[in-house]
């Protein structure tokens, strides 16, 4: 199970950092990544990170202003947004997988958190 939180509504400029616990012993044999979805659009890879975090993977448009980072004792990855924009708004959704280095298709799904900024 995946429990995400830490959204909320910021204003442009701001920064947010969102948390994703998984409740499983085997946290670290699983890559996790971060996925939004806008309303009336599909959803969309944001980030990904590996098994043990050496490795980082994000979309264009968020580059240079998320950092996925992960802390495998407490279970937990996290996605820190700075200069949010307002096309950040979105329902975010993290996910985990055996596989790393994907942008779709995860098997496990976390249930989303909500992240507004307004302009």
């Amino acid at each position: 199970q995946l429990q995400a939180s830490g959204g909320g509504l910021v204003q442009a400029g701001s920064s947010l950092r969102l948390s994703c616990v998984a409740s499983t012993r085997a946290f670290s044999n699983y890559a996790m990544g971060w996925f939004r979805q806008a309303p009336g659009k599909e959803r969309e890879f944001v980030a990904a990170i590996s098994w043990g975090g050496g490795s980082t993977d994000y979309a264009d448009s968020v580059k240079g202003r998320f950092t996925i980072s992960r802390d495998n004792a407490k279970n937990t990855v996290y996605l820190q947004m700075n200069s949010l924009k307002s096309e950040d708004t979105a329902v975010y959704y993290c996910a985990a997988d055996r596989v790393a280095g994907l942008r779709s298709q995860y098997s496990y799904w976390g249930q989303g958190t909500q992240v507004t900024v307004s302009s």
